[in-house]
């Protein structure tokens, strides 16, 4: 009997944490997984994805680096429904102390690189009238902390980037959206932790909206979190 056509999410960043929730639980609502990060430790997203019915694929490549991206995507680009941007350089450091190299990788991590595998899928998606482009945000994006300057800025940059791609794209057909996780992530259920399976739940909602009731931009937090 053939394999049921299944939608394929494409993950930025995958790793243990975030990055498996939201494998797992894309590949129990009948998604397969293309995992891309630099490095090939992917035996726990595999065995994840895999208990949960679907396919992993990892493709093992430094996301700031336009040609390395393009020639890892090119062969799986015209299969993905959905993208998720998880990758980020949390620098914490007094401003005065912070390096050019430091800022500037903390940008291309968070928002060269969310550009470089948008560039590639969006097409795909265009063409089919449909798909979906999620970017994983934070508090820093909306309000710069002190001794965050490389972290925020690198944030901001990527929420203005959600903003465009979702004014350009939406009316094709790609729901572009932007999620503020305001808190820590992980912890036993309950802790004032962002719980990661709860925070996968919402991508895939996110996903599967309705076109005629989009949300473009969410913001999660622990009930104890003060905002």
């Amino acid at each position: 009997m053939a394999r049921p056509i299944r939608h394929c999410l494409l993950l930025t960043g995958a790793a243990e944490g975030l990055g498996a929730s939201i494998a797992e639980t894309f590949a129990r609502a009948g998604h397969d997984v293309i995992g891309l990060s630099r490095t090939n430790r992917s035996e726990h997203l595999k065995r994840r994805v895999e208990q949960s019915g679907g396919i992993y694929t990892h493709l093992s490549c430094d996301i700031t680096q336009p040609t390395d991206v393009a020639a890892a995507l090119k062969p799986h680009a015209g299969r993905i429904n959905v993208f998720v941007h998880n990758p980020h350089v949390l620098a914490i450091k007094p401003f005065e102390q912070t390096t050019a190299s430091e800022f500037e990788q903390a940008w291309r991590v968070a928002c060269l690189g969310a550009m470089l595998a948008a560039q590639s899928v969006l097409p795909h998606m265009i063409a089919r009238g449909e798909g979906a482009i999620i970017l994983t945000g934070a508090t820093a994006g909306i309000r710069g902390a002190a001794q965050f300057s490389a972290f925020a800025s690198a944030k901001f940059a990527l929420r203005g980037l959600a903003q465009s791609l979702a004014r350009e794209f939406g009316p094709k057909g790609v729901h572009v959206a932007h999620v503020v996780l305001d808190g820590l992530i992980a912890g036993p259920p309950q802790s004032t932790r962002i719980e990661p399976d709860l925070v996968a739940h919402a991508y895939l909602e996110l996903a599967s909206q309705h076109p005629s009731a989009w949300t473009h931009e969410m913001d999660l937090r622990p009930f104890s979190e003060r905002f």
